[in-house]
């Protein structure tokens, strides 16, 4: 999993696609789907799945809010960030950007 570090990172720099998880009622993304939800688009971007997405709570569904987040891979740990977009209904959208290494 160390190519993971070493080759996806670079691709990953910016800013990816924008991301929905639907949430019902109340506008936010529980932890554990977000985590969910950002691994599973980190590994269809990049063809590697990461080791774990490591979030400290739930992503409020309102544009603009921000989380803090971790990628292990390979025995590396990065920071990504990930940034609500949109909120339609019941769905909240967001881009993930993890940083540069």
């Amino acid at each position: 999993m160390k190519k993971f570090g070493l080759i996806a990172l670079p691709l990953l720099a910016c800013a990816l696609a924008a991301c929905s998880v639907s949430v019902g009622s109340d506008p936010k993304i529980e932890e554990t789907a977000l985590e969910k939800s950002v691994k599973q688009t980190l590994t269809e971007k990049v063809g590697q799945e990461p080791d774990s997405i490591d979030c400290p709570g739930d992503l409020e569904g309102t544009v603009g809010t921000t989380m803090r987040c971790t990628l292990s891979a390979g025995g590396e740990q990065i920071g990504l960030t990930v940034t609500v977009t949109t909120v339609e209904d019941d769905t909240v959208n967001y881009n993930v950007e993890v940083d540069q290494s």
